[in-house]
């Protein structure tokens, strides 16, 4: 295998002939022998670290997949790139670095795989923003790669009021709104945030994390079951050792991510991610990945496959499940064995197993009768996406709300305008939002923030106070995955760009209507347009530094904030 030419394409280059006897050298330090130098050199992009518990375990997954590397001809290389924590900078300034951060991310492992002359590569991610980045690199550079997820963590637990409470890091977030309120003690508030996370792997309910990891092997780019362990598992660490000899197989065939990449994988992708109830981050991450590998892909796209595609999963935030309790009944392979039967998938679309969907599911078995977190096909929890692409004099370039039905479809009320994150919570917690009331928190978009903050915080002290079906909320920033309620975001054009969100005044009456998927902002449009000509930015970008990069070349939301 090893003395194929084709499998060295990269390596080659750098490694071979008496003239690169200085690159040889370099690496004997670092475990080479003269027989690696014949191998396929094959990258393990790790996404270690001690910023938080998602990635806090990869270093041990990397091992595994150099493992399988060398285990199956190639000679394993690893490397680190950066990851940041949602959960630790949420409602913070800190918080403008995470979008950024996908593509620091993207850009560091092209930047290693590039210069380094690397045949192929694993990337392993954890954490919200790494995982698309690491897809988004293998688009890029069309490199014979496999994404493997870390792995969800477990929940935690704590006995409150007298009754035992299964606990994650969005139990925490709304525990602050239930203290705001006086429904919990400091006491309660310090029982939750000691319990809440009790080890290594990411946000254990349908958040971004998971909804990401199930995206990606329903696109074909990571193996059967990556999104369905736990991350301190002995599965885990089988995909990662199993992920590093797929790279190879890859090289073998010849396959590469744009053979696998295509608009039908993405359409895959999408109808899973809609089954799930899965994260509005989906929706700019896809957009996102799809710009990296050429495909065409827009909002539209969400709609049209949204309409014929059932919410069929009880799982957190809007429902009852963890991640781990999905997994522990079979994870997502019956769920898309089922989609298949019913023509909701492309079964032909090829994978990184070097097989075809089709083929991958052609052994799964259903799901046991007993489970009852995915529902029946014919009796789903919601008959069409909870996605929905709003447009409307407030979104005319589009924007992603999460609407379940369990707070209703439609949501009338004033506004309330806020031009930070900040202010907007100090209102919340201080209960000066009332039902009846839209939040409105502007100059949170990709530009404006710059960075596209996630709203996590705001939403879950509307939750914690009781007032997720009485209060409205757009923003022109985004939501993590555990965002729930009636909640509009990614609103385009932002506010920065002289969006009609700009304009909004307090009292102004604010349409939400997810049957007619209208974002209406109930102003006579003489008004709008005297308003807009008077209107100019009070923000001031910063000048230096990543944000200011960031802010300079990074594209609407609409179309997935690229940079490129």
């Amino acid at each position: 295998m090893c003395d194929n030419p084709n499998m060295r394409e990269f390596s080659s280059k750098v490694l071979d002939g008496p003239d690169r006897a200085p690159s040889r050298a370099m690496l004997y330090p670092v475990g080479f022998d003269k027989n690696d130098f014949k191998k396929p050199k094959i990258g393990v992009a790790s996404t270690w670290s001690q910023v938080t518990p998602c990635n806090f375990h990869i270093d041990g997954l990397a091992t595994e997949s150099a493992h399988g590397i060398d285990s199956a001809g190639g000679k394993s290389v690893i490397f680190n790139t950066i990851t940041i924590s949602d959960g630790i900078s949420m409602g913070t300034e800190g918080m403008k670095y995470s979008l950024v951060s996908r593509e620091v991310i993207a850009d560091s492992i092209e930047t290693v795989v590039g210069c380094e002359g690397m045949d192929g590569y694993v990337a392993i991610g954890g954490c919200d923003k790494n995982m698309p980045a690491c897809i988004i690199v293998m688009a890029r550079m069309n490199r014979p790669s496999v994404f493997v997820y870390g792995g969800t963590i477990l929940p935690g637990c704590a006995t409150l009021k007298g009754e035992e409470k299964d606990l994650d890091i969005v139990s925490v977030f709304e525990a602050v709104g239930k203290h705001a309120s006086g429904e919990f003690s400091d006491e309660e508030l310090q029982k939750v945030e000691e319990a809440a996370i009790p080890g290594p792997g990411s946000c254990g309910g349908m958040y971004t994390a998971n909804t990401m990891a199930s995206a990606i092997e329903a696109l074909g780019m990571s193996l059967p079951n990556s999104s369905a362990q736990a991350a301190i598992s002995d599965d885990k660490k089988r995909d990662s050792f199993d992920a590093g000899a797929a790279v190879l197989h890859l090289l073998e065939k010849g396959i590469k991510p744009r053979d696998i990449m295509t608009r039908k994988a993405f359409e895959n992708a999408i109808t899973v991610v809609i089954t799930l109830g899965g994260s509005t981050n989906a929706v700019l991450h896809l957009l996102a990945m799809a710009h990296a590998i050429g495909v065409d892909l827009n909002l539209d796209d969400f709609t049209r496959v949204g309409k014929k595609t059932p919410v069929m999963a009880d799982l957190k935030p809007f429902g009852s499940h963890y991640m781990s309790e999905l997994n522990a009944n079979g994870g997502i392979q019956p769920l898309m064995k089922t989609l298949l039967e019913k023509g909701l998938l492309h079964g032909d679309c090829l994978t990184v197993t070097g097989k075809t969907l089709c083929e991958n599911l052609s052994e799964v078995k259903a799901y046991e009768s007993h489970q009852k977190i995915i529902k029946e096909f014919d009796s789903p929890i919601k008959s069409s996406s909870h996605l929905r692409i709003l447009y409307g004099n407030l979104a005319s370039e589009g924007a992603v709300a999460k609407i379940t039905g369990k707070e209703g479809t439609s949501f009338e009320g004033r506004a309330r305008v806020f031009n930070s994150e900040e202010e907007g919570v100090e209102a919340i917690l201080s209960k000066s939002i009332q039902p009846g009331d839209v939040v409105v928190i502007r100059y949170e978009g990709p530009k404006g923030g710059p960075g596209m903050r996630e709203m996590l915080k705001p939403t879950s002290a509307i939750m914690g106070q009781g007032l997720g079906d009485k209060v409205g909320f757009i923003t022109d920033g985004r939501f993590s995955g555990g965002t729930h309620g009636f909640v509009v975001g990614h609103i385009t054009p932002e506010a920065a760009d002289g969006g009609v969100i700009a304009i909004i005044e307090d009292d102004d009456v604010i349409l939400i209507d997810a049957n007619k998927d209208e974002l209406t902002l109930k102003v006579p449009e003489e008004e709008i347009q005297d308003r807009l000509s008077k209107w100019s930015n009070p923000k001031t970008p910063p000048k230096k530094g990543v944000l200011s990069k960031f802010a300079k070349s990074v594209k609407s939301a609409s179309l997935g904030a690229v940079t490129d």
